[in-house]
């Protein structure tokens, strides 16, 4: 049965001077899917080795369904094979001497469960990864994709209260990626488990994510929906990780609340503000290519511009343009087969005030 996962305050430090997991917070409801999505070195993984026991903690608490499992300061540290979890790695990690059911039953024989528990939970599993049909046969001789869904089988087989998936799809081509990108999140649904998800691949993230956990340097730096991280990022590192490639230098000169005006060497830009600016600071404004739209008046539009285009590269289903506006250059992205406009082109472009995020000037992109 699935439980809570709660990290509280977790810390892992490699060395006095090295934190790999920073004062790291956040919960996983019982039968929800979260994802830690980050740059490599980020601290992901080291966060979810601790919750699996594989690392232990420098500090901080961890809990499954009310119960401590590890919390360093009063001596508490529950074995990983007592921590009732179930782990997928990038590595396939089955048995190649074992077949497909072989190698299911596994973690029940190392239970104890009687035989016939043992064929009910195998096949009810195999039916639930796609795999019924292939009970019998060796694991060698499946593709790679096939062998994850063993992998994942045997993780799910004995019931774990919470399923830890350390980036399972990266060691697949990308054909395959996909196809089981898609079915993962209706098999961890339907197995009703509590899942955490590590990975660097934003799309992965999207797709399999109720929430999704953005780290850098060892710190969490958000924990939102997909819809929210991409369209409330809270910091510059957020919004430039998934995806608002776009930066445009400029002063605060107003504010209307959450709202404020960005004077940029030409022109004035309206911007949201995620975190708190004072008026007459240095900003840095990022935007979505995605977002800007090109070929529409200007005039009259809250964020209308005047833009030149100086290089556009044409990628079948779409064209992306580089345009010079606001000081800077800036990339917008129009879908279509047929490109609009040729390089040298003046046209105008807008942008909703609320797809614009200013943040203090400074902040780190690396």
């Amino acid at each position: 049965m699935s439980a809570e996962l709660k990290v509280e305050r977790l810390s892992k430090r490699f060395g006095p001077q090295f934190a790999a997991v920073d004062d790291v917070s956040f919960r996983a409801e019982a039968g929800e899917i979260v994802v830690l999505l980050g740059p490599s070195g980020c601290g992901k993984t080291t966060t979810l080795r601790c919750v699996a026991g594989l690392e232990h903690p420098t500090s901080g608490v961890i809990s499954v369904g009310g119960e401590v499992i590890a919390e360093p300061e009063r001596g508490i540290t529950v074995p990983s094979r007592q921590r009732d979890m179930g782990m997928v790695f990038q590595s396939y990690a089955v048995w190649p001497h074992m077949t497909v059911r072989q190698n299911v039953e596994y973690p029940l024989r190392h239970r104890g469960v009687a035989r016939g528990d043992r064929g009910r939970k195998v096949a009810e599993v195999l039916e639930l990864v796609g795999l019924s049909d292939y009970v019998d046969r060796p694991v060698v001789v499946l593709s790679g994709g096939q062998m994850q869904r063993v992998a994942l089988a045997r993780s799910l087989v004995y019931n774990p209260r919470v399923l830890l998936l350390d980036e399972p799809l990266s060691n697949l081509d990308a054909k395959l990626r996909l196809r089981l990108r898609d079915d993962l999140r209706r098999i961890i649904k339907e197995a009703g488990v509590t899942a955490l998800y590590v990975t660097h691949d934003q799309a992965e993230a999207v797709v399999l994510g109720d929430r999704i956990g953005v780290m850098r340097k060892g710190k969490l730096l958000q924990m939102a929906s997909a819809e929210e991280l991409y369209n409330r990022p809270a910091d510059l590192f957020v919004a430039n990780f998934t995806g608002a490639s776009n930066q445009v230098s400029g002063k605060l000169v107003a504010r209307d609340g959450a709202v404020a005006t960005i004077r940029t060497e030409s022109g004035d830009l309206r911007a949201t503000l995620p975190i708190a600016v004072a008026e007459g600071a240095q900003v840095d404004v990022a935007m979505r290519p995605e977002n800007i739209v090109i070929g529409v008046p200007a005039v009259g539009h809250p964020n209308g511009f005047s833009a030149r285009i100086e290089a556009t590269r044409y990628l079948g289903t779409q064209t992306v343009y580089d345009l010079r506006m606001l000081g800077s250059i800036v990339q917008v992205v129009e879908l279509g087969t047929a490109p609009r406009y040729p390089v040298g082109a003046d046209i105008e472009v807008s942008i909703a005030p609320d797809q614009c995020w200013a943040y203090p000037a400074g902040s780190s992109l690396d």
